[in-house]
């Protein structure tokens, strides 16, 4: 036998079981949808659009910290409509929204026309930003294919960031022909990712609803009566589920560094730090094309990381590289942070398909996946929430300098804390790991 056979897990290439019909299925419709649901035309122009429109500052700030208000809110139910009528249902809905929302600046570019855009924009992306996830990873597994959950994720995620750095360069010239052509070029995107959740088969269905322990026609009617539960139901499992799991809860908290650092940073800091030292705006699409390449290598490649550090070990270790590269674009020139940029992005490329693999992977059999899944884009949607107040109040004191330190500072000790936390955890475990060995292997302390 060749000594190659014996991959590692992490590596992506599992060699004991290969994709069946269903599977690739499955994952390549996952990737069209992937790329084409988040394929917005308009995120390099909107701010400048909205300007043109007749928007202020005040106005178009003050809509995205309602969008993110709103995220947070809708993520509440969808998770839980996820569950109850199923994930593949709830992607429809997703891209249908996803598709209105889209066309709401083309017949009404005002306020009230961008607020609405954006509200339902979260209204559409919360409906889609658990139950693709679970989706994928329970169409997977229900095919014993499980073991190439890492590796689809990364590369869906890569794939779309490699469209974004391909369309966003013609945006400029688009919009010269027709004005609205990014919003209207966003919503055919959207539909097309309607036709892929179309064609996505029903294989797949929420971990909630399966009875996998009970075969034949029994189990099915449990798992029917179980669906029936409702959504109250639904909430209940999860708050139970987390109560009763503490590494689960332990791991969702662990990417709220890298989503809040990656979002901020990406989103909001991207251009007052270009800015800040002397490049631009010509070139802020460049940059930004750059970025995305670096980011779409991290996701598809992430394990280039290899086994000498656990799953978890490298999220907090990514997380610390962030934070540096953020305290480092303080101290460097402007190719300096245009090099530090594109190492930000890469280690959030990196870091993004462990972290939501660690998360299914510590989700148990038979619970609400997606109402898991939408708890912790809550949790993390909430802390990105807080961290733009601070980064306006930061900005309107001319103090961007100050905003990366601390935010690098801040990342470093919370991540210690939790590091803590892990091992007394862990300790707590030994005991009862000793009295029960079989039980143990089951569990994600290989992990830890």
């Amino acid at each position: 036998m060749s000594p190659r056979l014996p991959r590692p897990a992490a590596a992506g290439r599992p060699a004991a079981t290969s994709l069946t019909d269903t599977a690739r299925r499955i994952i390549r419709l996952n990737y069209g949808f992937q790329l084409l649901f988040n394929l917005l035309w308009w995120m390099p122009v909107f701010y400048a659009y909205q300007k043109d429109a007749g928007l202020s500052d005040g106005q178009i700030f003050g809509i995205q910290s309602i969008y993110y208000v709103a995220f947070c809110l809708f993520e509440i139910p969808t998770g839980l409509i996820a569950d109850r009528i199923g994930t593949r249902n709830c992607l429809r809905a997703g891209a249908v929204v996803m598709t209105a929302a889209n066309l709401a600046p083309v017949f009404s570019a005002s306020y009230t026309g961008f607020l609405v855009h954006f509200l339902a924009i979260a209204a559409g992306r919360s409906l889609t930003s658990g139950a693709a996830s679970a989706y994928l990873y329970d169409g997977l597994r229900a095919e014993g294919c499980q073991e190439h959950y890492l590796r689809a994720e990364g590369t869906a995620r890569a794939l779309g960031l490699a469209a974004k750095v391909v369309c966003w360069p013609l945006v400029g010239p688009l919009m010269a022909l027709a004005h609205p052509a990014p919003y209207v070029l966003s919503a055919l995107s959207a539909a097309g990712s309607l036709a892929c959740v179309m064609a996505l088969p029903r294989a797949a269905v929420p971990a909630g609803a399966r009875r996998t322990d009970t075969p034949g026609r029994a189990g099915r009617g449990r798992a029917a009566k179980r669906g029936r539960g409702g959504s109250p139901g639904e909430a209940k499992a999860a708050l139970r589920c987390l109560a009763s799991s503490p590494w689960l809860a332990l791991v969702m908290v662990q990417g709220v560094a890298v989503f809040t650092l990656s979002r901020i940073c990406q989103v909001n800091l991207f251009q007052p730090i270009l800015l800040d030292h002397g490049i631009g705006e010509a070139s802020h699409g460049g940059v930004l094309a750059a970025m995305t390449v670096a980011e779409a290598v991290g996701s598809a490649r992430p394990q280039w990381l290899g086994r000498r550090l656990s799953p978890v070990a490298w999220v907090s270790v990514l997380s610390l590289a962030l934070a540096g590269t953020l305290a480092g674009i303080t101290l460097g020139g402007s190719w300096t942070v245009v090099v530090l940029l594109c190492l930000f992005a890469a280690a959030a490329g990196f870091a993004y398909p462990i972290q939501r693999k660690l998360v299914n992977d510590a989700v148990p059999d038979h619970a609400p996946r997606a109402t898991l899944l939408s708890v912790e884009s809550i949790v993390d949607r909430a802390v990105c929430a807080l961290a733009a107040v601070a980064v306006g109040a930061y900005l309107s004191a001319g103090r961007l300098d100050a905003l990366l330190w601390h935010s690098a500072l801040a990342t470093a000790v919370l991540l210690g804390a939790f590091q803590l936390v892990v091992r007394a955890e862990r300790t707590r475990r030994r005991p009862r790991e000793a009295a029960e060995p079989r039980t143990s292997e089951a569990r994600p302390k290989a992990a830890v």
